[in-house]
């Protein structure tokens, strides 16, 4: 199989996939009891009278039945318009594109930190198997894998925030400040305890997974045949044990954006950090489906694009994938 059917392939499942999320996600905003009219209009619903109130929900067509509003929205999208939040007051597609790069900085960091530290304590582990660090390292990341990531981010502000005083409470810039006036040192100090989170729960899944590729490659009769000539430590792992974990290693972390978004969500809401995160609780908490149903689109294009790369390097990797064997 060459790699345009095999992208073919994943955009067709994508597009499935897609599809079922939104209608999904749809239908359980249909049964929540909050009127989006009244989201819409927040205090000043006293002032509004019926009619005008009327004329608004025709105007955002909250008035027909919910399987025309879904195909409403439907006909829309497939048009390139995502509507209008009702909560925000704006073009869906114009929050996403300014949430978006609030998160993706957020994810990106945290990303490469959890990969490099979860692929470094991997190979300790796998290395040193049956010790005390082995012992350690899996206990540190059982204990992490069931930890949530609001409990971790809620420590950690108690700790570097309130008790330390190092990093600012919440939010993504300091209150008061004007847009024009905020540093990237400003920014960086109110990312780090958010990052850090991310991180943290990030780190158990490669740890786990790179620490038994190590000992599997450990296993072998090449590496035996190493030892017998004198190599050992990190050396012998350099030489031959480095190509055969990292590649599967990254392999893994790409697959993990799922994961990494899930988390995302929550560590913006313990840090009320500015993100895609936080604005889909919003929307879910009023009403708004417009904007919820375009951050669903658009995470789970996120999710996708991760998966993606993943079967990429496992397709460009793994010999049998090219010759259609493990599809």
């Amino acid at each position: 199989m060459n790699i345009g059917k095999f992208i073919l392939l994943r955009t067709l499942k994508f597009a499935i996939l897609l599809f079922a999320v939104v209608l999904f996600s749809f239908i359980l905003v249909s049964f929540s009891p909050v009127d989006p009219i009244q989201s819409y209009l927040g205090a000043e619903m006293m002032v509004v009278s019926e009619e005008q109130k009327e004329q608004l929900a025709e105007y955002f067509g909250v008035d027909e039945s919910k399987t025309q509003q879904f195909l409403n929205w439907l006909n829309m999208f497939l048009h390139g318009d995502l509507g209008t939040s009702l909560l925000y007051r704006q073009e869906v597609l114009s929050i996403i594109q300014e949430r978006f790069l609030a998160s993706f900085m957020l994810m990106a960091i945290s990303w490469i930190i959890s990969g490099i530290f979860g692929y470094a304590l991997g190979v300790i582990a796998g290395m040193n198997e049956g010790s005390w660090m082995d012992r350690a390292i899996k206990s540190y990341c059982f204990i992490l894998a069931s930890t949530p990531a609001f409990w971790i981010g809620i420590l950690l502000l108690i700790v570097f925030s309130m008790w330390l005083g190092l990093f600012p409470i919440g939010l993504g810039t300091p209150i008061g400040m004007l847009s024009d006036e905020v540093t990237w040192l400003d920014q960086i100090k109110h990312m780090v305890l958010p990052a850090l989170t991310l991180s943290i729960i990030g780190v158990s899944n490669i740890t786990l997974h790179t620490r038994q590729k190590v000992m599997d490659v450990f296993n072998t009769e090449f590496i035996r045949f190493a030892r017998a000539k004198g190599e050992e430590g990190f050396r012998l792992f350099a030489r031959h044990g480095l190509r055969n974990t990292l590649f599967p290693a990254i392999s893994v972390h790409f697959a993990s954006f799922g994961e990494l978004f899930g988390g995302a969500i929550l560590a913006e809401q313990v840090f009320s950090y500015p993100g895609l995160g936080q604005a889909i609780v919003q929307a879910g908490m009023n009403s708004d489906v417009p904007l919820l149903l375009g951050i669903v689109v658009f995470s789970t294009l996120f999710v996708f694009i991760g998966n993606l790369l993943a079967d990429l390097l496992y397709y460009l990797i793994d010999v049998r994938m090219k010759n259609g064997e493990a599809i």
